[in-house]
């Protein structure tokens, strides 16, 4: 198979270290996630730090940034979205629906507060072209106990765990209404999904470590809708993100590879595509401690990238069929231990 980093064009970006700077010259607003944990690993932000980083954020851009609580966790934690630009193309991140998989939100966090405050003319006029959207962390109860689930004692779910909760990625279908959802951080987001209308849905998690059969391991597998039911349009509009995005991560150095993904309905990635969006999955690789660093620099750039190859119309031009040759995802690492193997389906 011919290698995708020799097929896929080449990209033209904006300078995001250009575009960092500016933003961190702008603020004063110091990250926890900047700072490592004692393990060497990201400092991840509790749900309380959080939603005061947000609202610095929105603070400190001045009205380009509204955050707000689009609905609440099983155990009543606000599920918050936040928004920027101006534009008539509007994209949607969706981050830690698993509660143990949370290396999406740190580098959404980044990515909102580059794009928000930064105030270079080429930010300026990539606000003005696009309406981003970031559900941050859909399952803060799920991050609160480190676990995949959200949490419901009650719960007797066909998707998820008896006597601990439901696995809100399983919970997207199309056919059940929000208000027929028995997951109510799932019901957001759908709720959420229907009044943002976004032409692209990105859901970020992680997955455990792979390598390649020439011994390269894998840093970040990514996939588009595949049931049979998503239109030929949302699948090829699908695969041109995927091109996109597969470029961004190899550039910044990620080893990437397709996930194995099912054809289930409720799954986000598929659930999206059959609403009418170009929809991807992205999976972080639970990477050492020391390459956390690494996995929310690569998926930091990819969502700053997609913005904006899509507010400047360079998606359109992609062969979809690109995404076809990006490699099957390889076999587990040898020797991976259960505390850095998060519980996968293969349907994610």
């Amino acid at each position: 198979m011919r290698s995708p980093r020799h097929v896929i064009r080449p990209l033209v970006r904006l300078t995001l270290t250009s575009i960092a700077a500016l933003a961190i010259g702008a603020s004063t607003l110091v990250s926890p996630a900047a700072a490592s944990s004692s393990d060497g690993g990201v400092r991840l932000h509790t749900n309380a730090e959080l939603a005061r980083t947000l609202a610095q954020i929105e603070r400190a851009a001045d009205g380009r940034v509204d955050v707000r609580s689009v609905g609440t966790s099983n155990e009543g934690r606000p599920l918050w979205f936040a928004t920027l630009g101006t534009g008539p193309v509007r994209l949607l991140y969706v981050t830690q629906q698993h509660g143990d998989e949370p290396l999406g939100t740190e580098s959404a966090i980044h990515a909102l507060r580059t794009l928000a405050l930064s105030d270079s003319a080429t930010a300026r006029q990539l606000r003005s072209k696009i309406t981003l959207g970031i559900l941050v962390r859909v399952n803060p109860d799920g991050h609160e106990r480190n676990w995949r689930f959200n949490f419901d004692p009650d719960a007797q779910p066909e998707f998820g765990q008896v006597g601990q909760g439901y696995d809100i990625n399983r919970y997207h279908n199309p056919e059940i209404a929000p208000e027929d959802n028995p997951v109510p951080e799932a019901a957001a987001v759908q709720r959420t999904y229907a009044a943002f209308r976004p032409a692209i849905v990105v859901d970020y998690h992680m997955q455990g470590r792979y390598v390649f059969p020439d011994g390269r391991e894998i840093t970040t597998s990514i996939f588009w809708p595949n049931n049979p039911d998503v239109s030929a349009t949302a699948v090829r509009a699908s695969k041109q993100v995927a091109v996109r995005v597969h470029g961004a991560f190899t550039d910044a150095r990620a080893v990437v590879s397709q996930y194995p993904g099912g054809e289930f309905r409720g799954i986000a990635r598929n659930a999206y595509g059959l609403r009418g969006s170009a929809s991807l999955l992205v999976e972080l690789s639970s990477l050492p401690p020391e390459r956390e660093q690494f996995q929310v620099r690569t998926a930091y750039e990819s969502m700053i990238d997609l913005a904006e190859a899509a507010g400047f119309g360079r998606l359109a031009g992609i062969d979809p069929a690109e995404a076809d040759a990006i490699p099957l995802r390889g076999e587990e690492l040898p020797g991976t231990s259960a505390a850095t193997r998060h519980l996968e389906d293969d349907a994610a």
